[in-house]
């Protein structure tokens, strides 16, 4: 079958074109960047090159498809990080109408049930929201876990103060996810063509944050490595230390406090996934280890 995969060549289109590749699929792979177009061709998929908000090559790359995978690339520098999403988000929804695509496959988040509170995850909601409104499609939406490689932003952290520190720790939980178990559920889904529309979560951890932390610690050769928990006023100082815009941190913020509270969690809880990813935190530990000791 015919499938488009947006995304470009990312830590989850990468592996899901190559998987539908793999399994005798016509994949054609949306990037905004021309230099991507030799990669996405090397494995064996076409390249489309252009931008997700011009509808009218959305419309071009999308016609004979019979499934899509959509996601929204999160994009810092916008000054509005929900407003960006919603334009994306209209844009597939456009597409999708004008085409008649019957099948999509949505990246979208935990915590996306939520209207209120969990900054970035907000755009997720939108998004959500504006492909439901889409008629006569069979839309599943992905709701990945916190991801492993998140943990990366903790590494000057641990390497100058000796702790990892936000506005979420402790014995928070954490249930976490690798970008190739997301991918292996998304080539699963686009090829259901007689699909509902319908929630999915996807994870492949579930620990504590000081749990994550030890195993991390353990990685890296600091078997004692703690995670403070911040209030969200020290997690603001500490942003702001860091140059991180006012508009960006109340956003990370919001997230962390959700996280902190288990509100974005909620949701999951009641729908866990039938089976957990490959990925676990020790083999993902391992990882962390090299760039850490490769940053040094």
């Amino acid at each position: 079958m015919k499938v488009v995969v947006t995304g470009s060549l990312g830590n989850i289109s990468k592996p899901l074109a190559r998987e539908l590749v793999e399994k005798g699929h016509a994949v054609t792979v949306i990037s905004s960047k021309p230099e991507k177009q030799k990669d996405i061709e090397a494995i064996g998929a076409t390249a489309a090159i252009g931008s997700l908000d011009d509808v009218d090559f959305l419309v071009s790359a999308f016609t004979g498809a019979e499934a899509v995978y959509t996601m929204v690339p999160p994009n810092y520098a916008v000054p509005d990080m929900r407003a960006y999403y919603r334009k994306i988000g209209n844009s597939y929804a456009q597409a999708i109408r004008q085409v008649g695509i019957k099948r999509v496959v949505n990246l979208s988040s935990y915590g996306a049930d939520l209207d209120k509170g969990t900054g970035f995850i907000l755009g997720a909601y939108d998004v959500e929201g504006i492909l439901n409104e889409l008629s006569d499609v069979a839309i599943t939406h992905l709701r990945p876990t916190y991801f492993y490689y998140n943990l990366y932003s903790f590494v000057d952290m641990i390497k100058e103060m000796g702790f990892i520190g936000a506005n979420y720790g402790g014995n928070d939980k954490l249930v976490m996810v690798a970008p190739v178990d997301i991918a292996t559920v998304a080539a699963e889904e686009l090829v259901i063509l007689d699909a509902v529309q319908a929630i999915r979560y996807i994870a492949s951890d579930d620990l504590t944050a000081s749990e994550v932390a030890h195993r991390l610690g353990v990685a890296i050769g600091k078997p004692d490595l703690k995670w403070v928990t911040f209030t969200d006023e020290q997690a603001k100082s500490g942003f702001e230390a860091r140059g991180i815009s006012a508009y960006l941190a109340a956003n990370f913020i919001d997230l962390g406090a959700s996280i902190h509270s288990g509100a974005m969690r909620l949701d999951y809880d009641l729908n866990k996934p039938t089976a957990m990813g490959n990925v676990k935190l020790d083999d993902f530990a391992r990882e962390f280890a090299a760039a850490f000791i490769g940053n040094r």
